[in-house]
């Protein structure tokens, strides 16, 4: 981690993917994270994937970094305390990001009522308050539809949450947005981020939703071609599978120079009458191109392609299983300055990441364990809100913590 969010105090109540990913990255960069659970855990304290003793992975990977306090949330006493939490005084404090429910004791108006700066942000699943997870997210706009092999016409669920992650991203922005806009005006707010806007505006970006009402043209499923320039997996002499990108003019004349099909491809171009100087014109001879590009590749191993494509710069990576990365590729280990080996209290030690941001003015550190539930009750009760020992202790003896 690198603590340059050092002295911010966001407190969290979240389950799965979005909202434990945005304080996970505010707790990277060095805010003060507080989680409350219910005693016990929450919903997502058991997610796959899990140890042989059902110990989450996900949980601890989720929420390195933050502090936990474990509250009976049924009890009137125990969303007092929440809300004294979320409300305790400080500049730096007053945020709140959750994705459950912000109504009755969590209802920004009633928080606002005793801190008015408050800034809380709320992520829900779409703009009409129903819910939605990424993969009904992503059924929405449409991707199952041009993913997968071009003579299939079944649809093909992603396995990687990118809603998921895109909105804990866009999340955590927005806090810090909002943070930026009470130093500078002593006004705070409640955001409201959905799941599915955060899809749909991306869609946008991408210019899916202007193919459709500009040129009246729906994407196609293009396999494992790239769309708008020249890209696709290629078997190399060894049986070693790898894509190959040339997206800018520098690559695609690299690719010509290390296959030395210059000739081959300019006959070709001459014969569909394209420019293959310009990337959209190698999208549309791509099956020709790559049937070009095959023998070539089939006729070497991995190793000597790899120096070959390397040399000319040419953009390309080889596939490799999860296990492989995990276990051969140096950019998966702590050689990466992201990665750390920790011990994870349950679950063992091993290399896991910090946040992917380098900044030169602050040093970095091993990435923070994530905490056992309830493990800073004590020092959370005491530290921010200023409870006594014998207050903390009637506490526990009545069941409100843990």
């Amino acid at each position: 981690m690198q603590p340059i969010l050092k002295g911010l105090r966001v407190v969290e109540g979240s389950a799965f993917i979005a909202a434990p990913m945005c304080g996970m990255t505010l707790a990277q960069l060095g805010a003060d994270v507080i989680r409350f659970d219910q005693i016990g855990g929450g919903l997502d304290y058991h997610r796959w994937p899990v140890t042989g003793d059902d110990t989450s992975i996900y949980w601890a990977e989720m929420n390195k970094g933050k502090r936990s306090i474990a509250i009976d949330l049924r009890a009137d006493a125990g969303r007092e305390l929440i809300a004294d939490l979320i409300c305790a005084p400080g500049e730096d404090a007053g945020i709140f990001s959750t994705n459950l429910p912000a109504r009755g004791f969590l209802a920004y108006d009633k928080l606002k009522a005793r801190r008015p700066d408050l800034i809380q942000h709320e992520i829900i699943g779409n703009r009409h308050g129903g819910t939605a997870l990424d993969y009904t997210v992503n059924a929405k706009v449409g991707f199952p539809y041009i993913t997968g092999p071009e003579d299939d016409d079944r649809p093909v669920n992603h396995v990687l949450p990118a809603w998921d992650i895109a909105c804990a991203l866009t999340a955590a922005l927005g806090i810090l947005a909002a943070e930026r806009h009470r130093r500078l005006t002593g006004e705070g707010q409640q955001i409201k981020l959905a799941l599915a806007d955060v899809a749909l505006a991306n869609v946008g970006h991408l210019g899916y939703v202007g193919e459709v009402l500009v040129n009246d043209e729906e994407r196609a499923r293009h396999g494992n071609y790239l769309f708008g320039a020249l890209g696709r997996d290629f078997v190399t002499a060894d049986g070693r599978r790898i894509m190959i990108i040339a997206v800018s003019g520098k690559q695609w004349q690299g690719l010509l120079k290390a296959s030395g099909l210059e000739t081959e491809v300019n006959a070709l171009a001459a014969r569909l009458g394209l420019d293959f100087a310009r990337e959209g014109d190698r999208f549309r001879a791509r099956r020709e191109l790559c049937a070009l590009l095959e023998p070539w590749i089939a006729s070497h191993p991995l190793d000597e392609l790899a120096g070959v494509l390397d040399a000319c710069g040419i953009c390309w990576d080889r596939y490799q299983s999860v296990r492989e990365l995990v276990t051969q590729d140096p950019d998966c280990s702590e050689d990466n300055p992201i990665f750390a080996r920790i011990e994870q209290p349950g679950i063992g030690t091993y290399p896991v990441p910090g946040q992917p941001m380098h900044f030169g003015a602050v040093s970095r550190s091993a990435p923070v364990p994530a905490p056992r539930v309830g493990q800073h009750t004590d020092e959370i009760l005491a530290d921010v809100l200023g409870l006594d020992s014998s207050v903390i202790g009637r506490l526990h003896d009545d069941g409100v913590v843990a």
